[in-house]
């Protein structure tokens, strides 16, 4: 098979894996055009001082011996396969790097005969690119769950990122979906990469030339409504994997419906809005001090789709309302709907000198809309619809989504009104923080 074609082929396979953030324009060219976003293979990353970097994002293979019923690679579906050696993907990576089309290499792979085998074509690549031509790129690598420890190490020491896919938040859905799968084989590798990130800073601390181990962290992957858990058991699945393995990133994937199996759930697309919240409530955990058991709980297992999941828990809890902002902590700043990591460190800043004001508030960047309803500044209620939980939702409630009312006594009589006909809430808007 010509090397272009297994390039088609294997970056088109690659576009599943949400580890690694991607543009998602579907731009072709036109004849006299130039340049083309339609076909996967090349995708973007940021680094830690938020520089984009182009990534070629492709699958070493994409023959796997295992049946997962939700993987389009999966070995009983008839799709096109192909495989690169080691040297023909570091060749690609070198090449695109010299046309500049790329600043590093995501690559991942489906499992060919084995678990150790996959492991070892993956890693010598990352050896060639390292060792032969002194690539010093970005490299982002996917561990293999049952690879052997060894080359799990091996290629640690080659790469910059290293993620092992958790896949489904539970071990009943492993069991349903992927029963080639195991818990363990995927939690072992990560816990390996974790105690070798620490060893190697602490070496690096005390020795001037040890070696770096996976030095922009790791991270993972789960996949989200292929099977029946709740928000509730992925948010706590995700806290705890922040806290045992220190991860830099849990992914989220809405599933996508390409195959039909008995054990699929029957959907017509993503769910996409659901992934979305997973994001706002994942960054809720790592940035606001918030933990999985504020935002959901048994009796209320899942996000509201109207409203993000800062807003849905100040709504749950609002006996804690309002604050006032010239005398609340930060930790509280941080906890009223609207008030992002920054505003909070503004708001502090700015009432050392003197009382903030409403007008204030605007200037330094909270989103008043939402926060209003939740604070008081100087003593002054600002809210339009008072402390009233059903007046607030309405409020709040994104405008193509609301009733068509001629009046605003009319929606005050609508209290009660069922939420479940409004639309969801486009989730396309750029994530500010601003939570």
């Amino acid at each position: 098979m010509e090397l272009q074609e297994k390039l088609k082929i294997l970056s088109d396979s690659a576009k599943y894996d949400v580890s690694c953030s991607s543009s998602g324009s579907n731009r072709k060219n036109v004849k006299g055009g130039i340049g083309n976003a339609a076909y996967s293979g090349i995708c973007h990353s940021w680094s830690d001082d938020g520089r984009c970097i182009s990534l070629l994002k492709i699958l070493y293979s994409n023959e796997c011996v295992y049946d997962c019923v939700y993987c389009v690679n999966r070995v009983t579906n008839d799709v096109p396969r192909a495989s690169f050696t080691p040297r023909e993907v570091a060749e690609l990576t070198i090449n695109f790097y010299r046309r500049n089309y790329i600043e590093g290499l995501f690559l991942s792979s489906a499992i060919v005969k084995n678990p150790d085998h996959t492991m070892e074509g993956l890693t010598e690549v990352v050896r060639i690119l390292r060792e032969e031509h002194r690539f010093n790129g970005y490299i982002h690598l996917k561990g293999i769950p049952g690879a052997d420890a060894a080359l799990i190490t091996k290629a640690g020491h080659y790469v910059d990122r290293m993620s092992v896919n958790i896949e489904l938040p539970s071990n009943e859905g492993l069991k349903l979906l992927a029963p080639q799968k195991k818990k363990e084989n995927i939690l072992r590798p990560m816990g390996q990469i974790n105690r070798q990130i620490l060893q190697s800073r602490e070496e690096r601390k005390r020795f001037k030339g040890a070696n770096t181990f996976v030095p922009a962290g790791q991270s993972t992957q789960l996949m989200v409504g292929a099977t029946k858990d709740h928000d509730y058991k992925i948010l706590k699945l995700t806290e705890g994997l922040y806290n045992s393995y220190q991860l830099k990133r849990v992914y989220y994937s809405a599933y996508v419906p390409v195959l039909q199996h008995p054990n699929l759930p029957k959907l017509i697309n993503p769910p996409t809005v659901r992934e979305h919240r997973l994001y706002q409530a994942d960054w809720l955990l790592r940035f606001y001090g918030f933990e999985a058991g504020e935002l959901l709980d048994e009796e209320n297992p899942n996000f509201d789709n109207h409203f993000d999941p800062k807003t849905d828990w100040a709504l749950r809890n609002i006996n804690l309302f309002p604050i006032e902002i010239n005398k609340a902590e930060y930790e509280m700043l941080l906890r009223i709907p609207g008030i992002g990591i920054r505003s909070a460190q503004r708001i502090i800043t700015a009432r050392r000198m003197a009382p903030v004001t409403y007008d204030g508030l605007k200037k330094i960047g909270v989103v008043m809309k939402r926060a209003q309803h939740f604070m008081t500044c100087q003593g002054k209620y600002y809210g339009e619809v008072g402390m009233r939980v059903g007046l607030i939702k309405q409020f709040l409630l994104p405008k193509e989504t609301k009733p068509k009312t001629p009046s605003w006594q009319d929606r005050q009589l609508s209290f009660f009104t069922d939420m479940a006909p409004y639309r969801q809430e486009a989730i396309n808007s750029i994530i500010t923080g601003e939570l």
